[in-house]
């Protein structure tokens, strides 16, 4: 694809004695593409370019040859959404209004880069890989095209592991730039390789698992240049490439980001390869930062620059080789211990030789003869921590911590109806130096995260044990009281799960998410009534919120109306979903039900796969859906389509027991007793509960192997008791292997 024609070609020419000037100085105007290439969790240490030797990446390597490597540039935030928000905007985090991953939005009075260059006349695409970076966060203001679609998910997944490969997201980019009609674009494009959890395909096996991660990124990185260079705008493209921050790996006791302000997590890459290669090979020593981007790009452009910005135009120091790397000092943030553990908040100010990090006991760094960061000299250099202290309090100053909003009279009074408690907790106090310091919770921090390998082993017992041990002592950490309800709603302990989640609304009664996980429960233990007004007070005090987080309260009004057989209930409540998030098709989903369980499946069978069509726009999954179009397909003699259904269930929702058995029946009729038994045991290993194992039992006493049947069962009364497995096969209904009513 060429734009340029012969005569545009011969003008250049002519403008010769300009155009050289531009090339040897690399600070004229980019008309060609301007290209961020962002990769999440990239260490600069971790790179062959910055000295590396263990990994290998060919496309990163040749594409610092062609353009400057920046050795000391800086984040501002350990975490992806924060530090994207600074990038695009060129404000710090306390200035765009998001300082973590969840619950913030990007404030809508400022003005980003994308709206910026639009209004130079660039097209403007934006492609990323992470559910962190959805549109609905503001990341996407100013973007002609902003593609943040991800494969679907279980509704339960953490979101900061719902992601896309690179190489969809790459095929997403190059079809946008393939259809532009003019080589003046700005393409935003974002991969998550190498972020946990890292597996790396085969072939970078030689690796650890980080670095087969950063090959793997690097490979994407070439497809790239590689589809850049056969449509003749590599050269013309001003191509910047960095990382949003850098991953731990133990070195300060932090295996992956967030919690930490140390050179592993916000030291990041930064190379920028100007048009025709100017300044190729040039390496800088200057720090700079994140938020030089924006002012940079708007100097290549002549666009006026936004007052307020106080990053500074790095075009006379790529021009001349030097400058000045500012007298204030680089700024971060960590605000994740303090959102999610209840520790205090840490900040640090970074200049050309030191690092200060304000937290309870305060610490101090000469990165110069101590870049490990391994002797806090706070007490030594007395002047200097006082001096770096002072200003950081002057750039935070009048910028307090953005605190959930409170609960209204209303809601409290709501509150107090269910039992709740009768004042407000104040989650973050304003004093973070009062809170407990991070670097004295490390041993909190390995717990936890053991914790969270036992329950991916599917080791409920110990997992939950483990969290319940660290609560005991830190009965303020939300995200443990909701990972601790959802193991114990995955190990069958639902009366357990009941009073955590309840637990979870007395520590932080702001959060409508805890109600909403509250009644999700409830209805699960048949006590429809009370899940009905916890869900209703969930949408109190979620009304200001964005759409998508009212959905399961939604959900769970009308499963409560289908129960109860309310049909009219059940749509009104699905209409009220659809308008909170038009992108879920929840009344689509009602009617199927509906027909499925006036047994009209030829009726609800297109309904049903209506809806698996429209959720391809929708990241987070309806729950059941696959199970019921696969019990569905099954009913209506469809075996293979069925299994088909019935697998994708179990892939997005391995706790589904339904569906586990659903598929085990479907090749028992179709005489496969091995793949049934397979699919039972793959049941057992996804469900270990009371209830995987009552279900296995009912299948086995279905297929007739009454003996086997007996034999599982002794398994289970040892493993969890006769109550408990008395109770989980009445769930099992006789002669249904759904485990609860259809529809419900």
């Amino acid at each position: 694809m060429r734009w340029l024609s012969a005569a545009a070609a011969l003008a250049f020419v002519a403008a010769g004695i300009t155009l050289a000037w531009w090339l040897r100085s690399g600070t004229g105007p980019a008309d060609g593409p301007i290209i961020f290439i962002s990769i999440d969790t990239l260490r600069a240490d971790h790179l062959p370019a910055y000295g590396y030797t263990r990994v290998r990446t060919p496309a990163i390597d040749a594409l610092a040859g062609d353009g400057v490597l920046f050795e000391r540039a800086y984040a501002h935030s350990p975490q992806t959404l924060p530090s994207h928000a600074s990038i695009l905007s060129g404000r710090l985090p306390f200035e765009t209004g998001v300082r973590d991953n969840v619950g913030f939005t990007i404030r809508p009075d400022l003005p980003m880069l994308p709206e910026l260059l639009r209004a130079r006349g660039y097209a403007t695409g934006g492609f990323v890989s992470s559910f962190v970076l959805r549109r609905e966060t503001g990341i996407d203001r100013g973007f002609d095209v902003f593609d943040s679609h991800m494969p679907e998910a279980a509704p339960d997944r953490p979101i900061g592991q719902i992601e896309r490969r690179g190489e969809q997201t790459l095929e997403g980019a190059e079809r946008w730039m393939e259809r532009l009609a003019s080589p003046k674009f700005f393409l935003f494009f974002h991969i998550y390789e190498p972020h946990k959890p890292y597996a790396p395909p085969g072939r970078f096996s030689s690796f650890a698992p980080y670095d087969g991660e950063i090959a793997w990124a690097d490979e994407i990185v070439g497809q790239l240049i590689a589809w850049l260079k056969t449509r003749n705008l590599y050269d013309a493209a001003t191509i910047v490439f960095f990382s949003d921050h850098g991953e731990g790996l133990g070195d300060h006791g932090e295996e992956e980001h967030g919690l930490f302000l140390y050179d592993e997590t916000i030291r990041v890459p930064l190379v920028i390869k100007r048009p025709r290669a100017s300044r190729a090979g040039q390496r800088l020593k200057t720090p700079v930062q994140h938020i030089d981007l924006v002012p940079t790009v708007l100097d290549w452009v002549a666009s006026p620059r936004p007052a307020g910005l106080r990053g500074r135009s790095l075009r006379t120091l790529i021009g001349q080789g030097t400058g000045d790397p500012g007298e204030s000092g680089f700024y971060a943030e960590a605000l994740y211990g303090r959102y999610h553990y209840g520790w205090s908040d840490l900040y640090a100010l970074t200049d050309s030789r030191f690092r200060f990090i304000k937290a309870p006991r305060a610490e101090l760094y000469d990165l110069e003869r101590d870049p490990g960061e391994k002797q806090n000299v706070a007490t030594l250099r007395v002047r200097t921590a006082l001096a770096m202290r002072a200003a950081l309090d002057r750039l935070l100053s009048g910028a307090p911590i953005d605190k959930p909003t409170a609960v209204s009279k209303d809601d409290l009074a709501r509150l107090q109806a269910l039992g709740y408690v009768g004042t407000q907790v104040e989650v973050a106090p304003v004093a973070g130096e009062t809170l407990p310091d991070p670097k004295d919770q490390i041993g909190v921090l390995e717990s936890h995260k053991r914790a969270v390998e036992l329950a991916s082993r599917r080791e409920y017992d110990q997992s939950i044990a483990l969290l319940k041990t660290i609560l005991a002592n830190n009965p303020k950490m939300k995200d443990l009281w909701l990972q601790l309800g959802v193991l114990q709603v995955r190990a069958g302990r639902l009366p357990d799960a009941l009073d955590t989640f309840k637990r979870l609304v007395d520590v932080d009664p702001r959060d409508g998410k805890s109600l909403e996980s509250v009644a999700a429960v409830l209805y699960q233990m048949g006590r429809l009534d009370d899940a009905a007004a916890h869900a209703r007070t969930a949408l109190t005090i979620l009304a200001g919120s964005d759409g998508p987080s009212r959905i399961p309260a939604y959900e769970v009004l009308v499963k409560v109306a289908l129960a109860k057989g309310d049909l009219a209930a059940a749509r009104q409540e699905a209409a009220l979903a659809q308008q909170a998030d038009p992108a879920l098709p929840l009344p689509t989903y009602v009617e199927a039900l509906i027909r499925y369980n006036q047994g009209r499946y030829a009726e609800a069978l297109p309904l049903f796969q209506d809806v698996i069509r429209r959720l391809d726009a929708h990241t987070i999954t309806i729950q059941d859906v696959y199970y019921y179009t696969g019990d569905t397909l099954g009913r209506l003699g469809e075996a293979r389509a069925a299994a088909e259904a019935f697998t994708m269930e179990t892939r997005l929702s391995p706790e589904n027991i339904r569906a586990h058995g659903g598929l085990a029946m479907l090749y028992r009729a179709d005489g496969q007793a091995a793949q049934a038994d397979a699919a039972i045991a793959q049941m057992l290993r996804a469900v270990p509960t009371s209830d995987g194992y009552a279900m296995a039992i009912r299948l086995l006493s279905i297929f007739g192997e009454r003996g086997r049947a007996t034999a599982l069962r002794r398994d289970a009364v040892a493993r969890f008791g006769e109550s408990a497995v008395s109770q989980a096969e009445r769930r099992v209904l006789p002669g249904d292997t759904s485990g609860r009513k259809p529809g419900a």
